[in-house]
Formats: structure tokens, sequence, C-alpha cells
């Protein structure tokens, strides 16, 4: 019989579910686990703020498709790491959120006067899946596989538990409590669909005269772009996604509309008769599907397909709703689709009408970046075509990340992080360092306002520390930039506080933390500083200079506004 604390037994918990690293700041209370790191291959990410840790681990777990943790200490750690986790819970990652917390004689009610103690399960409750607070030493385990189950079932989301000092701390004979494996209690991945509905859908789908597929962050967790594409292709269908879901169709495929390319993309779905919805709530990005950007319900069909039964039919009344794993049920519906005889018939979109779209898109995004002031598009499509195709890409800001959707074009799945649904600034250089952990062999850049950059600057330290040469491009307008916009156009009469220092140097800060740093003032000296960057074998930062007024009207700015603060409800 041999004696454990609880925090070896946190740790031999979490070798079981395969983890090997967690991310967080060191506190007092993590010493029982701290300690035996090295015993069961687990290794501590220590970052400078908790929220990076919890973008850190919600960034690696949308790259590797798999579950992270992220770690917060007693009290202030805890609250800390709160905005990652609600971000994760915007996004539906998987992170599994753990703190310290007082010991339990104090807590729940507190007794008064205590140090660093808070309610922290009613902080946490409202933005995760399920939050938990372990009370009893031999229950550790079991929480853990509950925290896990609760992560990966259904739609993914973030889980919360709080571990107190004195469980941490206190021992146990390691005999008396048991470890499981994950196919020991829980399943694998979920079934293929009701094989009626899919029939039905294949029927649907093979009558349609202008089919349109639309992928949402679900078809990205199932790794089912293939099946998806492919059952596109056979039926010579328009596609879409989400803005969180870019990748899942490679963005130069010759009938994909753009996100922000809203003239071709609204046409297409408006006047599609059916429409195939996978893994996607239909959300507000997405005109919540309604007409006149949808067809109307009841003249255009909608076929369903969500892991989650209670993202089916959310925003908008579907005719099919198939409850299953996309890996599962685009393969049959696939074939279901392929052995009718009637299943290769010519859409009403053609390839020339589509064309069409395009051009037009394209025109506007030229358009745009023509003229010699150093532009943020030209930006943008300068780093896009120095990085490879198999890339990731990072966007942070506000006018910033409108330029990137536009100017970045991304072709694989698991290849683009942003916070699409919650749009929290400061995720840009975490996500990066979490991407870069999740996939070491592939290049990752990060391309940030001035703004959004300095909520995590500090996390640059980190990058060194453990060696994790990302680029980050830092588009320096000398302030707000979105904000701006929204002033100018609100026709205030000036802007109010939207200024930063304007001779602020990221690119000498990064230095300072040991990093490779470049100012660049014009598009001529873009390449050569990115060619620098990745020479130097360490994580590094260009600040690029534009004028305020380059970054105040981006394609797609209106439309994007008019979506999140003039759309229908």
């Amino acid at each position: 019989m041999s004696t454990i604390t609880g925090g070896e037994l946190l740790l031999r918990a979490l070798q079981a579910e395969g983890i090997t690293q967690m991310f967080g700041i060191l506190d007092g209370s993590f010493n029982p686990f701290l300690a035996k790191l090295d015993d069961y291959g687990i290794r501590f990410i220590n970052t400078r703020h908790e929220a990076a840790a919890a973008h850190m681990a919600d960034a690696y777990a949308r790259i590797s498709g798999q579950p992270a943790v992220a770690i917060g200490g007693i009290g202030p750690g805890a609250a800390n790491m709160l905005s990652g986790v609600i971000t994760a819970y915007a996004e539906g990652s998987p992170v599994i959120a753990i703190s310290g917390q007082r010991r339990t004689p104090i807590i729940y009610p507190d007794r008064g006067g205590s140090f660093q103690n808070v309610a922290l399960l009613d902080l946490y409750g409202p933005v995760t899946k399920w939050a938990g607070g372990v009370r009893h030493w031999h229950r550790l385990p079991e929480m853990v596989r509950h925290a896990f189950r609760a992560a990966l079932a259904g739609r993914p989301g973030p889980v919360y538990l709080e571990i107190p000092e004195d469980i941490m701390r206190g021992t146990g004979e390691a005999d008396d409590v048991s470890i499981w494996e994950p196919r020991h209690y829980r399943p694998g991945r979920p079934g293929g669909g009701d094989p009626e509905a899919i029939r039905r859908a294949a029927t649907l789908l093979c009558e349609a005269r202008r089919p349109h597929l639309h992928a949402g962050g679900g078809l990205s967790w199932a790794c089912a772009g293939d099946d998806f594409l492919a059952l596109a292709d056979h039926l010579a269908a328009t596609l879409t996604t989400s803005l969180g879901a870019r990748g899942v169709v490679p963005e130069d495929h010759p009938r994909y509309l753009a996100p922000l390319n809203r003239a071709g993309l609204e046409t297409v779905r408006r006047e599609a008769d059916v429409v195939l919805v996978v893994g996607s709530r239909v959300g507000e990005l997405d005109t919540w599907g309604k007409a006149p950007s949808w067809g109307a319900p009841g003249t255009q069909k909608v076929i369903h397909v969500d892991i989650d039964p209670l993202s089916i039919g959310l925003n908008r009344p579907v005719d099919v709703a198939i409850t299953g794993d996309a890996a599962a049920v685009l393969p049959a519906l696939l074939e279901a689709v392929r052995s009718r005889a009637d299943s290769s018939l010519t859409p009403v979109h053609t390839f020339e009408q589509l064309q069409s779209f395009q051009r037009k898109w394209q025109q506007q995004l030229d358009g745009a970046v023509a003229g010699d002031q150093l532009n943020p598009g030209q930006v943008v499509r300068a780093v896009r075509a120095f990085f490879p195709r198999e890339a990731i890409t990072v966007l942070d800001g506000g006018n910033t990340t409108i330029w990137g959707v536009c100017y970045n074009p991304i072709y694989r799945p698991r290849s683009f992080l942003y916070t699409a649904h919650f749009g929290h600034l400061g995720t840009g250089l975490p996500y990066a360092l979490g991407a870069k952990m999740a996939a070491p062999d592939r290049p990752v850049y990060l391309i940030s306002g001035d703004g959004a950059i300095g909520f995590n600057l500090q996390e640059l330290e980190t990058a060194r520390r453990y060696n994790l040469p990302v680029i980050v491009v830092v588009i320096f307008d000398r302030g707000w930039g979105m904000e701006r916009s929204s002033q100018m156009f609100a026709r205030m009469g000036g802007m109010v506080e939207t200024e930063l220092f304007p001779g602020a140097r990221y690119d000498k800060v990064a230095e300072a933390f040991g990093c490779h740093g470049a100012l660049v003032t014009s598009l001529d000296e873009l390449q050569p500083a990115l060619q620098a960057a990745v020479d130097s074998g360490l994580p590094a930062l260009i600040q690029v200079m534009i004028e305020p007024g380059a970054n105040l009207a981006p394609p797609g700015l209106m439309d994007f506004g008019n979506l999140v603060y003039r759309g229908t409800d």
C-alpha cells in the first residue's frame, strides 16, 4: 500500500485521459502535483496570465482536436482565468479548467474575513457546460472523469473543477481509488444518425435544382471535411462556412463564397431550394437563417446535421433533422446520394454565375488596396503569400480581423483561429502559442491590431522561454481602428479616446523579451522582414506602420456592422 497526495491523484487521473501538458500560473497549493509532474509525463506551461493560459488551452484543443487543461490558482488566479474560459465557452472548445480553492471548512458559505475566498462555482457555472467542486479526496478521480465527459458530450465546451487546498495536500491510499481510462467510462464517437432521415435527406438533395451546403465549426471537430466536399462536388452545390469554420472548405474552391462576400453569398443562399447545414447553429453572423438572406421556410428545404440535438432547428425550422456525428452521417449521406440514378443533375447556379460573383468580390478587394498608401489589406495579402498553404493563421483585433478575413484565405481544416463567436480582444498571441504547441511542425503566424496585441503582449516572454517561434505581425495605426470607424460612421464630429501613443515600439518590447523584432514602414520591406523573422528561429514581432486613415474602411466592414449592430432578432 502506498500513500499519495490529492495532487498526485489528480495527475494520475489526467494521465489516464491522455493529457501531456497543462497551461497556467504557479500557485503554492499546486506543489503536491508540481513535484510529481515528471513522474507522469505531464508538462506545466507557466504563462504570464491565467486568461492567456485558458486561451492557449482553447487553441491547443481547436488545432489538435483533443481536450486541453488550464489551471488557475486560488481566488485571484481562478478569477483571472475566467475570461479565457468564457471565450472557450462561446467557441465550443473542450477546455478543462481547474483551480485551487481555500480549505473546505471555510468555504460555502464563506465564514467571513477569509483570505482569497470567493464563490468560484457561482462565477463559472453560467459560462461552462458543468462546474463542480471536489469535497472528498476519494471522489477526485470520479470528478475528473465527469469533467471530461461533460466537456466532450454533444457540442464541446469548457468545464470547471475546483479542488480545495486541503484536498490537494491531503493524502490517502493509492489502492483505495480507481483510475479509469476513457474507454471504460465514456462512449467513443456517436452514431451516424437515423437511416430513414438520411434517406429523406438524400432524396431532397438529389431532387434539388439549386443545392447549397453550409458548414459550421462542428464539421471541423468531426474531421469530416473530405466527405462534405465530395458531397458538394457530386451535387455541384455552392458552399459557405460560418466565420469560425473557415478552412473546412479550401477557400480557393471554385464554388465557395467567402464569409464577407455578402452579395454573392446571400444570393446563393436565398435562391437555393435545398440547404444542407452541418455542425452550425446558424447564428447571428449567419443572419439567424432568416429571409431575405436565406430562402423563406416552406419554400426552401433545410436538412440539419448536428451532434447536439439542442442545436438542430435552433434558429430556423428544418425539414429533415439528423442527430449524429458528421464523420459518420456524411459518408452515409454521400453513399445514399451516389446510389440514386437521378443524382447527377445540373444545378441552376452555373459555374459562370459563380465566377461572376467571385469577380465582383475580387474587384472590390483589389480596389480597396489600390494606390500608393500602405494599406492593411496589402500587408495581409503579402503575409499570406509568404507562408505555405498549411500554415496556421491567427487573427486578433477589430478592423484588422476584417482585413484578415478578406485577404488571408484559409486552405486547410484546423488552420484558422479567431474568436468568431465572442470577438474577444487579446486572444491572438496566446492562441498562436497554443497552436504552435499543438502543431510544432506547422508555421504559425498572427496578424494583430496594435490595440489587441497590448492585452497579452507579455506572453512573448512565454514564447521565448518555451522556444515557440511564432511570427507576429502588428498592424500599427496608432489607435483603436474599429472604434474610429464606428465614430466616423456615427458622425460624432470628431474622434473620442481612440488614440494610442504614436511612438510605441512593440518590436522593441519583443527584443527586450529575447525575441526577434523589426519595424516596417513600406511594403517592400515586409517580405525581407518576414524572412529574417523565420531565419532567426525565435518568436518574432514585426511592427508595420500604417496611417490611421488607411484602416478606416476595410471591405465588408459595413456588412459586418449591419449583421451585428443592425441585424434582425
